[in-house]
């Protein structure tokens, strides 16, 4: 087939239900009429039709065709959908007669990819398909589903709109530079680069919780070997999930599970004990628990209140946290330094009456007593945004660092207007700051950068 149609199963096969098989392309239509017959060719958009489908060596399946005409489509081009019995064998077999006549499977992520550049939705909108699809909870999902409709992109188009204004008296002003007028009222100007910087620092805090919501909160139990820490994690889950031993450094190895919360998830890690051994597999054990702290957002310092003092607890963990960096790649600068809670543990082995104070919480893993005291000091640690379900929250990386950008270029025009620099100068900050913003929604991305996006996506999305 000479122009570019692509195809690709849209659900999974092998369920016992209905499977998607989806072409796109200007030739979507003729194909589909290759194998589900001429009677294809005569269909209008947005109708069904059951047909038999067939390759070079008889029946497929009996199916529905759904056609979607261009531009009325999620992809913008002419679409068709083939639904077929939830057999692997079908499936199969149906893609190979499409490629059979000149149809090439899709790409990962060029549906999404081909609905962005025929102008269906703006890159931040392309990016929330992905988060949608891989959405766990209500809050995820409902964050995803509001970048989709637009959440981020009317926020970029409002701050690329105002700056877009000033940005064009700017340049009108060297256009008459020999005439010395002043188109653009520099303390307007000013004015509007307050309101945005605080729109941006807003929109950055909050990547905080949109982060936590997309991809979890990372909990570390850390402590001496035989603290309870994979006795908490059991009490934490309400299930036994770790091994439980007397013998000290029973743990050799990281174990992962989650909790959700209020919409949050919290991903939980039970560690190796925090302890000088001469034991090589222990020790590697001891080097993944130093990893693991070094990326958590929340240690859980646990200790036995029977053999070990708080005092001895808080400098334990002081000194750990001046020896592991925490990583800064995706959290903001200011929120880095993970929060602690110090556990005093087995208080049903001692006078310790199970209670909460500040960030101190007395409770027995073992009998379960006072694990609600933990539970809500987990639920405190929930940004208040949380509760807004109309605000804009960011969830992607990748807008984190382009507003980091923007807030830079920001700086240095507020910096131009006071040291009072000339309009090219001052333009050149500005169209700096508008093209990180257009780093954001897509009107100024790289190609490689576009392919790294939708790279990610899974084929048929």
């Amino acid at each position: 087939m000479e122009v570019d149609t692509i195809c690709a199963p849209a659900t999974p096969s092998g369920s016992g239900g209905v499977s998607l098989v989806r072409l796109s392309g200007p030739k979507a239509l003729e194909a589909a009429a290759t194998i589900g017959g001429a009677a294809i060719r005569q269909m209008t958009s947005h109708t069904l039709r059951l047909c038999t489908l067939r390759d070079k060596d008889g029946v497929i399946d009996q199916g529905v065709v759904s056609y979607y005409a261009a531009p009325h489509s999620y992809t913008g081009e002419e679409v068709v959908e083939f639904g077929v019995h939830g057999s692997p064998y079908i499936v199969s077999r149906l893609l190979q007669a499409l490629l059979a006549v000149g149809v090439r499977m899709a790409a990962p992520g060029e549906f999404t990819q081909r609905a962005f550049l025929n102008g269906k939705m703006d890159l931040s909108q392309a990016e929330a398909v992905s988060d949608l699809i891989a959405a766990e909870n209500k809050a995820s999902h409902d964050l995803a589903w509001r970048q989709l409709r637009g959440g981020v992109s009317n926020e970029m188009a409002l701050l690329r709109e105002r700056l877009l204004e000033f940005a064009s008296l700017v340049e009108l002003e060297l256009d008459f530079s020999e005439e010395d007028v002043e188109f653009a009222d520099r303390k307007r100007l000013s004015e509007l680069l307050d309101e945005m910087r605080r729109k941006v620092e807003a929109l950055r805090q909050s990547f905080l919780l949109g982060n936590a919501i997309k991809d979890g909160i990372s909990v570390a139990i850390v402590g001496r070997p035989n603290a309870g820490k994979s006795t908490l994690l059991n009490a934490l889950l309400h299930e036994e999930r770790a091994l439980v031993s007397n013998i000290p450094g029973t743990t050799r190895d990281t174990i992962e599970e989650t909790w959700q919360t209020e919409g949050v998830k919290f991903r939980f890690i039970d560690t190796a004990g925090l302890r000088q051994s001469d034991d090589v597999v222990e020790k590697m054990g001891i080097d993944r628990t130093l990893e693991k702290m070094k990326q958590a957002k929340v240690w859980l310092y646990l200790f036995d209140v029977n053999t070990q003092s708080e005092k001895s607890a808080r400098e334990e963990a002081a000194a750990y946290l001046s020896n592991v960096a925490p990583e800064t790649s995706v959290a903001p600068p200011e929120t880095v330094a993970p929060q602690i809670f110090f556990i005093a543990n087995k208080t049903d082995q001692s006078q310790q009456v199970p209670r909460r104070d500040k960030d101190l919480i007395y409770l027995s893993a073992q009998t379960r007593v006072g694990m609600e005291y933990l539970e809500d000091a987990l639920r405190s640690i929930i940004p208040s945004l949380a509760a807004d379900t109309q605000a804009v929250i960011l969830t992607n990386a990748r807008h984190y660092e382009a507003l980091g950008m923007v807030q830079t270029d920001l700086l240095k025009i507020e910096q131009g207007l006071k040291t009072a620099i000339s309009g090219d100068l001052l333009a050149i900050d500005i169209r700096s700051a508008l093209h990180h913003l257009g780093l954001i929604t897509g009107e100024i991305l790289p190609d490689d950068i576009l392919g790294n996006i939708f790279g990610k996506f899974c084929i048929g999305k």
